[in-house]
């Protein structure tokens, strides 16, 4: 007899599966970082995010606060409407022009979230039942919730690997009319890339259109930041879509899709994600468009946040700490045995003022719980040697810490 609960109690046994019982121990999540940052200074303790994506620094850039502010007082705060019924403003064109020649692609579209920009991309394009996708094992949330939003069949290649999806492609191309393959510029929580070349080279092989999600890349790899095909050395213009965020290194919020001209036209007039969602507010893009001339001007940022990132890992190694595959640019993570040493890494290290959540259950594999580090420019030798450091003395998991645990993970058993 089936057994109809109420949305509360679906909603509490779907969390006790997600692993709720390590927030007994320790909840470091949704932390109010302007009111921590103001506690441990009001102690006399220096405190420091590796939380956070603001890769060159630029959050906090006197000339982008100015912008911004130019902004309001000219334009407004509100988004308004959809662009397509409301109209837009002329710095929605404007920041796309800039954004799609900074790549070195034809044009490009501005959405209000980069994740919609990779759900709706991939749901909409591959929308025939005799379409497929392939995506990376790894593949961030977006990639997948749009590959399983669209009607096509999706599959899976092992992470990172070419030969598993020249393999596939061999055995099932002929199969599928169009086949998208999605990868990414720097994976989010490995920290390391995709192979471009050989990508192109699978791509020219087996006519397929070849998407790649450029969210962590974006002033983090190449000399100037223009991400994966500069660092690779490959044209962008063989990459049949470039999907990007504003909320990293362009210290905005937000999403943009690069493409050839024909299809960002047909985006600009049919991709629900943008038809049906409003503009950017003015603000946004007053920063983000400051943001990129500011990467193009500072380009130091670029290789000061490429020494702080392989700084770490050096470090990291030299003190016995695993990093996984990460090739040290923008994201490094270091890796724990189990999820509540995991947790307990991160409450140690906010004790000593280091703020670095954990990841464990949701976004990474049961056997893969770590910290994730991520690195601005604006970090300091001392204080990525100072989290290394605080690391290394960190005291054993207590026994309290594992009664309460093993005691609230067998009340969700129950």
């Amino acid at each position: 007899m089936t057994r109809h609960r109420s949305l509360p109690d679906y909603a509490s046994r779907r969390f006790r599966f997600a692993g709720n019982a390590l927030l007994e121990f320790s909840n470091p999540f949704f932390a109010q970082i302007d009111k921590l940052k103001a506690d441990f200074e009001a102690q006399g303790v220096h405190f420091v995010s590796f939380a956070n994506y603001d890769y060159l620094g630029l959050a906090n850039h006197p000339r982008i606060r100015e912008e911004a502010k130019r902004e309001v007082d000219g334009l407004g705060v509100g988004a308004l409407a959809s662009r397509l019924v409301g109209g837009e403003r002329t710095t929605h064109t404007q920041f796309e022009a800039e954004i799609a020649k900074f790549i070195g692609m034809e044009s490009a579209l501005a959405l209000v979230s980069g994740y919609l920009s990779n759900v709706t991309t991939i749901s909409y394009l591959m929308n025939g039942k005799r379409d497929a996708i392939f995506i990376d094992e790894l593949a961030h949330n977006s990639i997948v919730y749009g590959a399983e939003g669209a009607p096509a069949h999706v599959i899976k290649f092992r992470h990172n690997d070419m030969d598993h999806l020249d393999h596939l492609l061999a055995r099932h191309r002929e199969e599928y009319r169009n086949v998208l393959v999605v990868v990414e510029g720097v994976y989010s929580m490995d920290g390391d890339t995709a192979d471009l070349p050989r990508l192109c080279e699978i791509k020219d092989k087996y006519k397929i259109w070849l998407m790649v999600d450029e969210a962590h890349s974006l002033g983090v790899l190449g000399a100037t930041g223009r991400g994966l095909a500069e660092h690779q050395g490959v044209d962008p213009r063989r990459i049949d879509l470039i999907i990007g965020t504003l909320s990293k290194s362009l210290a905005s919020c937000g999403g943009y899709i690069c493409a050839s001209k024909e299809v960002i036209e047909w985006f600009r007039f049919t991709l629900p994600g943008f038809v049906y969602s409003v503009g950017f507010s003015p603000v946004i893009l007053a920063a983000a468009r400051t943001a990129l001339q500011l990467m193009q001007e500072e380009t130091w940022r670029i290789g000061k946040l490429a020494q702080n990132a392989e700084l770490f890992r050096q470090v990291a190694h030299e003190n016995g700490f695993s990093t996984g595959p990460a090739i040290g640019r923008g994201v490094v993570p270091i890796l724990f045995e189990s999820d509540l040493e995991t947790m307990w890494a991160a409450r140690h290290l906010l004790e000593k003022g280091y703020y670095v959540p954990p990841v464990v259950r949701i976004g990474v594999p049961k056997d893969g719980p770590r910290l994730r580090f991520f690195f601005s420019a604006n970090h300091t030798e001392a204080e990525i040697r100072g989290v290394i450091q605080a690391l290394r003395d960190m005291p054993p998991v207590s026994e309290e810490a594992q009664r309460i645990v093993a005691a609230a993970m067998a009340g969700a058993a129950a």
